[in-house]
């Protein structure tokens, strides 16, 4: 990276991110000149480096936790799902009791017509 230009507390996060990557192979004394050059305290250097890391971890930490939530949410909907096949199945068997039920009524009337003088 060329030298900077302006307040090293004011760079992006980009430029940052590459001044850590590009110091991060150097020798003291290229370390050294190299921020003598740019303006660039080592301590600075060293906030940018921990404050970098805790982010990735944070975002790594939140990366997890979406992930298990959106397990549990997969899990959960897979037992509703399963819930609602078990419930389907049991209405298709009571749909089919009920057509056989009115089937057999409708063949009983056929054999065994009423009569209005049946009464009794």
């Amino acid at each position: 990276m060329s030298e900077e230009v302006g307040d090293p507390g004011s760079w992006s996060a980009e430029k940052r991110l590459a001044v850590l990557g590009e110091t991060a192979a150097m020798s003291q004394a290229e370390f050294s000149g190299y921020c003598r050059k740019t303006g660039v305290s080592a301590e600075l250097l060293e906030q940018w480096k921990t404050g970098f890391i805790e982010s990735m971890s944070r975002s790594r930490a939140a990366e997890k936790a979406a992930a298990k939530a959106e397990a549990l949410a997969v899990r959960n909907e897979k037992k509703r799902m399963k819930k609602l096949e078990k419930l389907l199945r049991r209405r298709d068997k009571e749909l089919a009791e009920a057509e056989a039920l009115l089937v057999l009524a409708k063949k009983a009337a056929e054999l065994w017509p009423a009569h209005e003088d049946d009464k009794g």
